[in-house]
């Protein structure tokens, strides 16, 4: 639930989405263009040696504690044995589901798909905080006009939450055992070093004629013979359910995690430690440059642009007009100055020296040179200060030969 609520954080705190807009990647609400490199460059190096490291340690920890669709396969579970039997099951096996003759009524058919529905219908939300601001979502849910939401994006949801209506209902668990990729890419870095399930054998005549721990497994994996590349995502529910059935007899459970060599003496468990210092060295190297990249990207960000270029060609092919685009990168307006130097004074006409720069926001400034200017070649420098103190500068050259 916490991964949910920080799925749902992440874009409504401005710390990473997408401006379908602009055409732009946001991060800390700042437009990322490609001048901004080190920024974008930094925070995938961090978050690639992050996931790397947690891949190596911990191997598929992410599917078994963190993952957003074995989430709502649980809860789904949870619901279909509350309204229709503890014993009830909804699997892709091609079986009828299982459900407790007491509880088959229409009633309880009908809660359980509303309660899908209503589900389906809060999660596919969250992608749209994505690419648009909570404000716009806001407006989306209420079905209130907003122009800058597309026409299709009903559409669009109402497809969203018939995928995930589906998901919920029927398929669930059946995505991670058979489906999903990113569970095969962190078994890659999967070693003999990297967190597991261990099975403690001295003690296996406790366990004869009992398999509670492979039941409780919804990888249908028999927790007492796992391997390296096995499908173990190391949720930990057969080691909670050995446990829940020895605490009734006073005991500890056969099953524990481990990081380590797979042995259960002191030397394998100390190879272990080493093996994995020796894997993460480059990870936490790789994330030390990353961090470096990111916050040099962020002490040297422009948040304006400004440009300059001839707005239109006279018949005599002299350019006398230009244009002055500045350009917002932040998501707050701002008020900015505009000065000109290099030209003489009362030969040129600005269209407005001050102006408001709108969030995210572009303005277009007329600059218009008298014909009449001397013959020459002019540097010119346009020079335009926001209100925060920033300030950007664009020179070119103005070719005069129309003056006398």
């Amino acid at each position: 639930m916490g991964v949910i609520a920080l799925a749902v954080l992440v874009p409504v705190s401005g710390l990473l989405r997408i401006d379908p807009k602009a055409g732009a990647f946001v991060v800390l609400n700042r437009q990322i263009w490609f001048s901004d490199f080190f920024l974008t460059f930094g925070l995938w190096v961090t978050l690639a040696s992050g996931l790397v490291l947690l891949y190596s340690a911990a191997g598929t920890v992410f599917c078994g504690w963190a993952c957003p669709q074995n989430t709502l396969a649980e809860w789904a579970n949870n619901m279909t044995h509350k309204l229709l039997g503890k014993r009830a099951e909804v699997s892709m096996n091609g079986a009828a589901p299982r459900v407790a003759a007491a509880k088959n009524k229409l009633v309880n058919w009908v809660l359980l798909g509303l309660a899908v529905l209503a589900a389906a219908m809060l999660f596919a939300l969250i992608p749209l905080l994505y690419f648009y601001p909570p404000a716009m979502v806001w407006h989306f849910m209420t079905l209130q006009h907003d122009a800058s939401l597309a026409p299709s994006l009903y559409w669009i949801y109402t497809v969203g939450v018939l995928i995930l209506f589906v998901d919920i209902a029927v398929i669930r668990h059946f995505w991670c055992r058979f489906s999903c990729i990113y569970r095969v890419w962190q078994h890659t870095f999967k070693t003999k070093q990297t967190l597991h399930v261990v099975y403690d054998a001295a003690r296996s005549d406790e366990c004869a004629k009992c398999n509670y721990c492979a039941t409780a497994c919804f990888i249908e994996l028999d927790p007492r013979k796992t391997d390296i590349y096995d499908s173990c995502i190391n949720c930990g529910e057969c080691i909670d359910a050995c446990n829940r059935l020895h605490a009734r007899k006073g005991g500890n459970g056969l099953l524990r995690f481990e990081m380590g060599k797979r042995s259960a003496t002191k030397e394998g468990v100390r190879y272990g430690r080493v093996s994995l210092f020796a894997r993460s060295k480059w990870a936490v190297a790789f994330s030390i440059l990353g961090i470096s990249m990111f916050a040099w990207g962020l002490w040297t960000y422009q948040p304006y642009h400004v440009v300059v270029d001839h707005a239109e060609i006279q018949k005599n092919g002299i350019i006398q007009n230009y244009r002055i685009a500045v350009t917002n990168k932040l998501y707050q307006p701002t008020a900015m100055a505009v000065s000109v130097k290099g030209l003489p004074q009362g030969s040129y006409k600005l269209s407005a020296n001050k102006f408001n720069l709108p969030s995210a926001g572009r303005k277009i400034l007329n600059l218009d040179i008298s014909p009449s200017l001397k013959r020459g070649i002019y540097g010119v420098w346009v020079t335009v200060t926001s209100k925060e103190g920033w300030k950007g500068r664009f020179r070119f050259e103005h070719f005069s030969q129309q003056g006398q």
